[in-house]
């Protein structure tokens, strides 16, 4: 299964992401910029924002409500599809999805 991450200066990141494994985890293993992962996906950080492709947004789901107060702290400023990629973790169903890392 794979993600793929569009950074801000127009590079995009295609990486394996293993079933069950959160986008951050995968990002920050890989040294995607933009993705800090500071508190480790415990959802006390917000530097693992991300905008979901809207194609993706249904799958991917709603944030839940702790993950909506987070993402009002976002450096970048929270978009319609926001997400914590933390949050996400890789399911066949997301296979292939595509996350924006917002210019922070």
């Amino acid at each position: 299964m794979h993600a793929t991450w569009k950074l801000a200066d127009g590079r995009e990141i295609t990486l394996d992401v293993p079933e069950g494994e959160s986008l951050m985890q995968a990002a920050t293993r890989h040294g995607v910029p933009g993705i800090i992962g500071e508190c480790g996906g415990s959802l006390s950080c917000a530097t693992c924002h991300v905008v979901v492709d809207p194609a993706w947004a249904d799958r991917a789901g709603p944030p839940g409500a702790f993950e909506e107060d987070m993402l009002d702290i976002t450096e970048a400023g929270r978009e319609p599809t926001s997400r914590l990629s933390c949050q996400i973790r890789m399911s066949a169903a997301l296979d292939g999805i595509v996350v924006r890392v917002p210019q922070g």
